[in-house]
């Protein structure tokens, strides 16, 4: 069967988050053999994660995929019975989207990833629109109810290749830290994180265990995450996305933060700590606790996790401390094994989005 062209469309709200579910998700339908023009309004943003895409550029096709910046989309026609894709509800432009009607297009409202119950229900559900575009709910999630992640073809060999080589010759590779500066006995953890964490109550908590720890910090950390005791504050270049998997596949624990980070972070099979993006009515506590209850984490990982999305260092100190315990820690890494296989189990995203968007199409 034919495979439909696709123009997907992306504001960035969440820092990289946005961009890089948008961009990971094009380059997966263009791997696919997919005709793909992915329109953002933060060029800028996108080439802190794809290093040859030039901020400046009117258009450039970068790994089958062509990138333009948004304002030229008010020009621009949807792909004749292809599919446009509206990432997390950014509005498309009203002239594009007044044109829509005539081009035999389908219309997907593409959501942010949630485990809640209702998910499931809403998944593939019409969205009846006056311009008579059929427009379908897209939701991403983690049962086979639902939109499914976002992975690539071959992921878990990758990372066994790659976790053959000695991580300490892999971390020189990626950011350039020696090769000798990590003792082998080191807990490796990397720190990508919102800046409201509570940093102080992670800083003392590695600080004082016996195991000696390596945090890992893209770009400038804060003045207050210092090394002292058993810490070693480590400062790395900010990695391309295609090499994020690599960084996470080196280390034995992963702090993470929003969407596309969390989606990578699991697929490790490694613990981590997942920083949801904070919203003003709270609605994001739900989502996390929606997520942890899907994920089955013990209570005490479950207690972690409120603790880094909440203000208390003290709280936080007191949850790492427990959950880096030799029994805590070996149940923790087993769950996140299980939860991880599990996860693989599943067809990925843009494998179930063509299939869903072809039947669609057929339909119409």
């Amino acid at each position: 069967m034919t495979r439909p062209p696709f123009d997907l469309f992306c504001r960035v709200i969440d820092n990289y988050g946005d961009a890089g579910v948008c961009w990971r998700l094009a380059h997966q339908l263009a791997d696919m053999g997919c005709a793909v023009r992915l329109w953002i309004d933060r060029l800028d943003v996108l080439a802190q994660l794809l290093p040859e895409l030039d901020p400046a550029g009117d258009g450039q096709r970068i790994q089958g995929v062509e990138i333009l910046p948004w304002y030229q989309a008010e020009r621009a026609s949807a792909p004749r019975g292809g599919v446009v894709i509206e990432a997390f509800a950014c509005m498309l432009p009203p002239a594009y989207e007044a044109g829509m009607a005539q081009q035999d297009c389908l219309w997907i409202n593409l959501e942010y990833l949630s485990a809640e119950d209702w998910v499931a229900s809403c998944h593939g559900l019409p969205s009846p629109q006056a311009n008579g575009v059929p427009k379908y709910f897209y939701f991403p999630g983690f049962t086979s109810s639902t939109g499914g992640l976002l992975r690539e073809s071959g992921l878990q060999a990758r990372q066994v290749q790659a976790q053959a080589t000695d991580r300490r010759m892999r971390l020189q590779a990626l950011t350039g830290l020696a090769a000798d500066a990590m003792p082998p006995e080191a807990r490796c953890v990397l720190l990508f994180a919102y800046p409201d964490a509570p940093l102080d109550g992670l800083r003392d908590t590695f600080a004082r265990r016996q195991t000696p720890t390596w945090l890992l910090v893209p770009g400038t950390p804060p003045p207050t995450l210092r090394s002292q005791g058993n810490l070693t504050v480590a400062t790395i270049p900010f990695v391309p996305q295609a090499r994020f998997d690599e960084l996470l596949w080196c280390c034995d624990l992963n702090f993470v933060r929003g969407e596309d980070s969390l989606t990578r972070a699991q697929w490790t099979g490694s613990p981590l700590v997942w920083q949801i993006y904070a919203q003003d009515d709270d609605a994001h506590r739900i989502k996390l606790e929606a997520w942890m209850q899907a994920a089955a984490w013990p209570e005490n990982i479950r207690a972690l996790h409120r603790a880094w999305n909440g203000h208390d260092d003290d709280l936080m100190a007191q949850a790492l401390s427990a959950a880096l315990e030799p029994k805590p820690w070996a149940d923790w890494a087993k769950c996140s094994e299980r939860w991880s296989e599990k996860l693989h189990r599943s067809p990925d995203l843009a494998s179930r989005l063509v299939e869903f968007c072809q039947k669609k199409l057929q339909k119409s």
